[in-house]
């Protein structure tokens, strides 16, 4: 467990550097170059998602028990997180509406995705992990939403394409990722109550 809190703090703390401090991440940027910040941000970010990785899996061996929720809220999670996917593809798929009128689609599925696993788990290392990425990304997207609109910000107009392709790749890398590598990458297959 206190191996993945590290890797937490690590990589939330990592995502938040650009935004709490603007003007130091300026200054790295104008001394070393676009290249190399972006390069030393992702190292960073990589070594803390290794951090949670194995420490989630270590975590996993001694599981405590906090609350127990009924069965039918796997369903609910399965449904939160193909909500979930289709908002991260969102932020990266030109001229869509979700984007538009959102404006921070990444960090609200992030905030759907944790939502549903702590409806659906109720396990201490579970808790952990997603309550902190919820905790993360909440605020995140709330003050990036304030930042944009005190900054005249507008995110170009959507279209049905974008829409559909948004759509259509969210549902297909949720199907990837629940009946595949979920299982695969994280030894848990979330599918496995619901048949």
């Amino acid at each position: 467990m206190q191996l993945m809190i590290y890797g937490l703090f690590v990589f939330l703390g990592i995502h938040v550097v650009p935004l709490v401090f603007p003007r130091w991440r300026r200054r790295q940027i104008d001394r070393f170059g676009e290249r190399a910040w972006k390069g030393v941000f992702a190292l960073v970010a990589l070594a803390g998602l290794v951090l949670i990785c194995i420490g989630f899996g270590q975590a996993r061996r001694l599981p405590l028990v906090l609350y127990a929720p009924p069965p039918s809220m796997d369903h609910l999670n399965a449904l939160f997180t193909l909500v979930a996917f289709v908002l991260v593809v969102a932020a990266y798929v030109p001229r869509n509406h979700i984007k538009s009128a959102l404006g921070q689609p990444m960090l609200l599925g992030v905030v759907v995705w944790a939502s549903g696993h702590l409806l659906a788990t109720g396990l201490l290392h579970d808790v952990v992990l997603f309550g902190a990425f919820l905790s993360w990304a909440l605020p995140m997207a709330i003050w990036l939403r304030q930042r944009d609109r005190l900054e005249g910000i507008v995110y170009p107009a959507g279209t049905l394409r974008g829409d559909a392709v948004a759509v259509v790749i969210g549902i297909v890398a949720w199907c990837l990722f629940a009946f595949w590598l979920h299982g695969w990458l994280i030894g848990v297959d979330p599918m496995a109550g619901m048949h």
